[in-house]
């Protein structure tokens, strides 16, 4: 099943190696949604506007009421209630459309960031297919799954929350300004002084809780990946009496989060009250300035009321372009990571003339195979062997020997360096890569189910297969009897890990997936250590019959089982150092006939 854990993603304050460069990339990856995006921004701005008019065309109002009290007291006709309404009235009107257009840019924006999630993940799950097996072997699964859910997920979310924010920032920004100058020229003076005094004490408090929401993520991250590791594997952590020591460790690094959480959330707590008690200094100064000027008749009453408003709206999105400031930083870092990703290296699906696999019959020669993971490594040297259809071939050595290597190389997973591996006369880098994988079945000894009903697993090696070509299949694999004792049958379902039936049970299950599927070259990786001895025979038994009138390579661990194969290849740190049948590596008295007597010793013993 899957190795490697879930990887953590994004974290807090991760930055971009180059975040204009990765900007710039993401901006031109948006702009196949360029469209939808003018028009999020047209409508933003609208909204905004509509919005930014609304305090000054309700200060009419008060203006208006007081000149109307004003009035009756000197004898006048008091409030005209009339004209009064005709301005509500528009102020009403300019907040719903202002409302209509916020609502319409908010639906666009969810609809782009959306598709171009979607695109994405798309692109990355093509990619992944075409990618190389090397890159698979130096990367976990953890951090390809990471890309794939954490980072996307933080580039949509972000982008969805911070494209509008910036754009109704910074236009309510320059339109409240605007409108505050039209008031007051002085009056705005007061009310920006404030400002650099809030933006002082904001940054020493940023700064101070930095390190803290560092910490807190950090740890968090400790956090999870021990609790994941612990419930892995709990029942080795109750065999081994280690609950009291893996107690510990946690509340050790659960001290740790708490005191961090506890500070940032904290400090980041004290950054409203701060800026109201600043804001509302501001509001002192704005308040008895606008009196004097009233008075003074430089401005009308309604004017004051209006500059509050605005002052209170001034703040407000100047603190939203820091935070979507912020929020760029982990934008262009998930960004950076999923463009570096989609522009990884691929491998070459399709050959320029590719030869047909039909009517090939399975026959594979080995000429002067050179092969290294790395090029000043070679691990293979100048190996040469035929195999005749319908063969079965050995692979043996201890572990780590190289045999899931030849195996790579067949199946093009990894190209030779030089030489060349043949397939009835044609080398296979002249067959396009998913044709050639065709020819192929493979049976591991690491058995890979999914989540779906038996038949559903079985019928994975050939999809258009009907129930009576799956329980054919079921049957050679001797696995049917089986099925039919469980609750439905084949309709049976899998869990997540396969553990509700046995490892052996699973195994004749991929042994039955690989029969159906039919294919004229098998890779038999054999299974049978952890299983019992019953299982194993059926086991053998059913390798027997997938492996008849079939070219079959065997990666064999138990040397008994493979006497019977036309060619052993036998190998050492990589290099295959004998190869014939089993008598004539019995009559070398080399390393195979040394493996061989000591597996046959260990068997006497146990007996």
């Amino acid at each position: 099943m899957g190795r490697g854990g879930m990887g953590h993603g994004m974290g807090a304050g991760e930055k971009a190696k180059d975040f204009k460069g990765t900007m710039k990339k993401l901006l031109s990856y948006m702009g196949a949604y360029k469209i939808g995006i003018f028009f999020v921004m047209a409508f933003a701005v609208g909204s905004t506007i509509f919005t930014i008019v609304g305090p000054k065309v309700l200060g009419k109002a008060t203006t208006e009421i007081f000149n109307g009290l004003v009035g009756k007291v000197s004898g006048g006709d008091g409030i005209n209630f009339t004209k009064i309404g005709q301005i509500l009235l528009t102020v009403l009107c300019l907040y719903a459309v202002s409302a209509l257009f916020s609502f319409i840019q908010g639906y666009i924006m969810t609809g782009v960031s959306q598709k171009m999630t979607y695109r994405m993940r798309k692109e990355i799950s093509e990619k992944i297919n075409r990618m190389p097996m090397n890159y698979f072997d130096t990367t976990t699964h953890g951090e390809v799954l990471s890309r794939v859910t954490n980072d996307v997920d933080t580039l949509s979310q972000s982008l969805n929350q911070s494209a509008t924010q910036m754009i109704t920032s910074v236009t309510t920004i320059i339109g409240v300004l605007i409108m505050m100058l039209s008031i007051s020229p002085l009056m705005t003076l007061i009310a920006l002084l404030v400002l650099p005094l809030s933006m002082v004490l904001i940054s020493a408090i940023v700064k101070r809780s930095q390190k803290y929401f560092k910490n807190q993520q950090e740890y968090l991250g400790h956090i999870n990946g021990q609790v994941e590791e612990v419930y892995g594997g709990h029942n080795i952590v109750k065999a081994f009496n280690k609950e009291e020591d893996v107690i510990q460790v946690f509340d050790e690094t659960n001290a740790v989060l708490y005191q961090s959480a506890w500070k940032s959330q904290f400090l980041s707590g004290m950054m409203m009250p701060i800026m109201q008690f600043v804001g509302n200094l501001g509001y002192v100064g704005v308040s008895i300035l606008g009196g004097y000027l009233a008075i003074k008749n430089v401005i009308e009453v309604g004017d004051i009321q209006s500059f509050i408003q605005y002052v209170r709206s001034f703040t407000q999105p100047i603190q939203q372009v820091a935070q979507v400031a912020n929020m760029l930083q982990s934008t262009a870092a998930a960004s950076e990571r999923v463009f570096e990703f989609l522009d990884e290296e691929e491998e070459d699906q399709f050959a320029e003339n590719p030869t047909p696999i039909e009517g090939l019959n399975g026959n594979v020669e080995f000429e002067h195979v050179h092969f290294g993971y790395h090029p000043d490594h070679i691990i293979i040297n100048d190996f040469s062997a035929k195999v005749k259809h319908g063969q079965k071939i050995a692979i043996v050595g201890p572990t780590g020997a190289g045999k899931t290597t030849m195996i790579k190389l067949l199946m093009r997973f990894y190209d030779v360096n030089s030489g060349a591996i043949m397939v009835d006369g044609h080398n296979i880098k002249d067959f396009n890569r998913s044709e050639l994988r065709q020819m192929f079945g493979m049976v591991l000894q690491d058995t890979w189910l999914f989540n779906g009903t038996i038949e559903d697993n079985i019928r994975y090696g050939k999809l258009d297969a009907t129930h009576e070509e799956v329980v054919a299949a079921a049957k050679a694999a001797h696995v049917h009897r089986f099925v039919q004792t469980l609750p439905n049958g084949y309709n049976m379902v899998l869990n997540e890990e396969a553990s509700n039936v046995s490892q052996g049970q699973k195994q004749l299950l991929t042994i039955a997936r690989a029969i159906l599927a039919d294919p004229k070259i098998l890779i038999l990786d054999e299974a049978t250590s952890s299983v019992d001895t019953r299982t194993e025979v059926q086991i053998q038994k059913a390798m027997d019959n997938l492996m008849k009138g079939r070219t079959s390579f065997v990666i064999a661990h138990r040397l008994s089982t493979i006497r019977d194969a036309d060619l052993i290849l036998v190998m050492k740190d990589g290099d295959i150092i004998e190869q014939g049948n089993h008598n004539d590596l019995i009559k070398q008295n080399g390393f195979y006939a040394e493996l061989y007597n000591s597996q046959f010793a260990q068997a006497s013993s146990c007996a």
